[in-house]
């Protein structure tokens, strides 16, 4: 357990780790009273002895050394007098590193005065280390949670990914059926000139794929700790300017191939306003269902490429009736 005097320290530092309840010694004492002194008492930790005075650290004594020793040698004689040290606000990943690359078993933390805080015992050590291995196979891997859940998700029974999946790819098939209607509500329109429906397929792609770059930036940002605040911004510049790229890459191939410039204008067009949209949708999908504590990983892919598509074939058919009829 920490120390009381460290019960306040921040999460995830040093000091929220530290212990005074360990074996403690002065230069002077012998080995054999320290660990006689050291019989019955329970510490937190007790591979280490500190060796403290006047609440200085001095060194640390291993158990190792203690024991390979004779009872009369002094503490001083055999302390470690530069044992890895960390301020009391170190990380905690930080902090554990340090101590293996050290090869200690535990490590020291004093305040900015010099005073003794307290040590960080090897299994807090070793938990650490596991935690901070733990987020980045996380992040590795693009999930949000904790990587035990993101292999208990991969690896699942398959009754348990139809729970999770089918929902998500029931609302793709209603999207799928509204984006239907909408394409034959201008059924009219496709008539009086059938080269507009040429482009439906290719516009809906384009859209789908700007999107998906972005959701990927985005669910990657949220399993990094990065805020959609952070990215948004930049991720909207984009998507405009994606589309304006792909419009006027579209517009002369279409023009000079189909001879219709009425249809190029309206595909050119269509292409920077889905491309635009589909980076909002993507930037907001994400994160509305991480708020929902749900799994992006999911939800987002099949939602997102249902609204995108179905606001893609709206705009394009819109725009195209617009101009051309």
């Amino acid at each position: 357990m920490a120390d009381p005097a460290t019960v306040g320290a921040e999460l995830g530092t040093a000091a929220h780790h530290a212990s005074r309840n360990v074996p403690l010694a002065a230069r002077h004492d012998t080995i054999g009273a320290t660990l006689t002194r050291m019989s019955g008492h329970l510490y937190d930790s007790a591979g280490v002895v500190a060796v403290v005075e006047a609440d200085e650290l001095l060194g640390l004594v291993s158990l190792e050394r203690m024991f390979a020793a004779s009872p009369e040698t002094l503490v001083a004689d055999i302390m470690d007098t530069e044992p890895p040290v960390v301020g009391p606000a170190t990380d905690q990943e930080r902090a554990a590193w340090l101590a293996v690359q050290h090869a200690e078993p535990t490590l020291a933390v004093i305040d900015a005065g010099g005073r003794f805080v307290g040590l960080v015992p090897a299994p807090t050590l070793l938990g650490i280390l596991l935690e901070e291995h733990d987020e980045d196979m996380v992040r590795l891997g693009g999930f949000t949670r904790s990587a035990s859940a993101a292999q208990t998700t991969t690896v699942e029974p398959v009754v348990r990914r139809l729970r999770h999946r089918l929902p998500w790819l029931l609302l793709g098939l209603l999207g799928a059926l509204v984006a239907a209607g909408v394409v034959g509500s201008f059924e009219e329109q496709l008539a009086q000139q059938v080269l507009i429906a040429y482009f439906v397929p290719g516009v809906v792609y384009m859209a789908d794929a700007v999107g998906t770059q972005t959701e990927t930036l985005v669910i990657r940002g949220l399993s990094l700790g990065i805020s959609l605040r952070q990215v948004a911004r930049r991720e909207v510049i984009t998507g405009v300017l994606l589309g304006l790229i792909l419009g006027a890459l579209v517009f002369p191939m279409v023009g000079a191939l189909w001879g219709d410039w009425l249809v190029a204008t309206a595909v050119a067009f269509a292409l920077l306003a889905a491309s635009s949209i589909a980076s909002l949708v993507a930037l907001a999908l994400p994160w509305l269902i991480q708020r929902l504590h749900k799994d992006p990983a999911f939800g987002s892919g099949p939602l997102a490429t249902v609204i995108q598509d179905v606001l893609t074939v709206a705009i394009y058919l819109t725009v195209a009736t617009v101009i051309v009829l």
